[in-house]
């Protein structure tokens, strides 16, 4: 019996878990090396989303282009949230994608723990399974949104795909506390309700959540009208969202020559993850059904039919193919001791893996350049394009062709005369051809009268150059970057009787 002071609970020492500590020093480290990242890749498109969210929540324009976004996959409800944000606090969209980092690693740290703790009740298994997911990838850069390694964590913290794979970890562990025991139908479409979230908020991460959930029903498939109620559930989710029907995505090829990049080089981006091999042919000797092995097997089967098909959308998933490896490793190599030899060899080859990933690759995500003794690879550093937006107005047109500025300019709310992204809200054919009229435009050899007609059908206001591209006669420059050289200048109706300041951009 407690005496004394314990009697009353005031002498009970908290003793906080590995994965509490070290988990909440990751979430510290990635937080402030995900914000010391300035605006770059992805980041302009989520920014500008929220952007036209915030202008007009019901019936938004196209994230990019003064076009109409009807059925654009961009408005889920995860960009819905964001939005409402930004109109409570009067945030600007690309503030609220960056507060929505932390956010986002804060659910995907704790739904990794519950997941783990479903598998395992080894208190240091989470703590090894989220330093093997984010070092154990390969030795060349492999950064994309949904790849969650330490440096393109760096810029993709903020994006929907990682609040996805968040809530994936949270469906798997539900699935996996549903499949020990039978219990009433409703978990069951709880379950199939998140399903169908994560299918709204980001499509293809949801096949490799749909793949986890099946990994763990079809081993104990007792009770299959209560996960076909998860399915069910997960379709109603899905398709009664006001802003777009995601089933309209399946066999949609416009983003596939986008992804088959992903297929290039794949050894050299993932072959650390191979360590977890002999871990999870352990699991497969104690258990032909184990859940790790049965989604690895399966994710392999998506992105297998994604190259053989030419639906290369679908390597996608590739970095969450690589959480069975990673995962089945860091449980192995936490089970009690005495180790034999090949566990010992298993986790030194881990050591020595861990290691080779970090100071190859990953290292420059959280050691910054001003404390970098070796010259690590850094997270990419785009210029801002502040300077530009500041003498635009919300809505104006901008014609420009360059990488960044097309990537970036959309977050300050203006509009682009090409979109630089295919889009279910516009017919890729149109797209084409305001890229092929962009092209046309820039052209020494285009016509005044040619693009006068460009500047009037698509009421285009401003003119983004770099310094290597003529600047028309008629443009008007307002403003250029010190930092990159590129001019803008205005263009139109309006953009007469001013001097051309910098003949140098032409």
């Amino acid at each position: 019996m407690a005496l004394g002071s314990t009697a009353t609970g005031f002498g009970i020492r908290w003793h906080p878990s590995p994965y509490l500590l070290l988990g909440g020093l990751f979430w510290l480290l990635m937080s402030l090396a995900y914000w010391r990242v300035p605006i770059c890749c992805d980041f302009g498109q989520h920014a500008a989303v929220v952007e036209r969210l915030r202008d007009d929540l019901l019936h938004p324009r196209h994230p990019m282009a003064d076009l109409p976004g009807d059925g654009s996959a961009y408005y889920s409800p995860y960009a819905v949230a964001q939005a409402l944000l930004a109109k409570a606090t009067g945030l600007a969209g690309w503030q609220v994608v960056k507060l929505s980092g932390p956010l986002n690693l804060l659910v995907l740290l704790t739904g990794i723990a519950r997941f783990v703790r479903v598998l395992t009740p080894r208190p240091w298994a989470p703590v090894l399974a989220l330093f093997a997911m984010v070092l154990l990838w390969g030795t060349r850069m492999a950064w994309w949104s949904g790849y969650l390694g330490l440096m393109s964590m760096t810029g993709n913290l903020g994006y929907p795909s990682t609040f996805g794979i968040a809530l994936m970890f949270w469906a798997w562990a539900w699935a996996g506390s549903l499949a020990r025991a039978s219990r009433s139908v409703w978990p069951y479409a709880g379950l199939g309700a998140l399903c169908g979230l994560i299918l709204l908020i980001h499509p293809i991460t949801s096949v490799a959540a749909v793949i986890g959930v099946i990994a763990f029903a079809l081993p104990r498939f007792r009770t299959p009208l209560r996960w076909a109620l998860t399915g069910l559930a997960a379709l109603a989710v899905a398709t009664t969202w006001p802003y777009f029907n995601p089933l309209d995505l399946v066999g949609d090829e416009s983003v596939d020559w986008i992804h088959r990049q992903l297929y290039v080089d794949m050894p050299q981006r993932f072959w650390l993850a191979a360590l977890g091999l002999p871990a999870l042919f352990v699991r497969w000797r104690r258990d032909r059904k184990d859940p790790l092995v049965l989604m690895f097997a399966l994710d392999c089967a998506v992105v297998g039919y994604g190259w053989l098909s030419g639906h290369y959308t679908y390597g996608r998933i590739l970095g969450l193919t690589l959480v069975p490896l990673q995962f089945a490793l860091a449980i192995e190599l936490t089970a009690p001791r005495n180790w034999g030899n090949r566990r010992a060899a298993l986790a030194g080859a881990t050591a020595l893996g861990a290691f080779v990933g970090f100071f190859q690759i990953q290292a420059g995500a959280v050691v910054p350049r001003t404390l970098d003794p070796i010259g690590f690879d850094q997270p990419p550093r785009w210029p801002s394009y502040a300077w530009a937006a500041a003498h635009m107005d919300r809505g104006d047109v901008v014609l420009t062709d360059g990488y960044r500025p097309m990537r970036s300019l959309p977050a300050f709310g203006v509009n682009l005369l090409a979109p630089a992204w295919p889009d279910a809200s516009l017919e890729e054919s149109v797209r084409n051809r305001r890229l092929r009229e962009v092209r046309e435009y820039l052209d020494p050899l285009s016509t005044p009268a040619a693009r006068a007609a460009v500047v009037k059908r698509h009421h285009v206001r401003w003119l983004l150059v770099a310094p290597y591209q003529r600047l028309p006669a008629e443009a008007v420059v307002v403003s250029w970057s010190a930092q990159t050289g590129e001019v803008l200048a205005r263009v139109g109706p309006r953009a007469t009787g001013a001097s051309h300041a910098h003949a140098h951009a032409s």
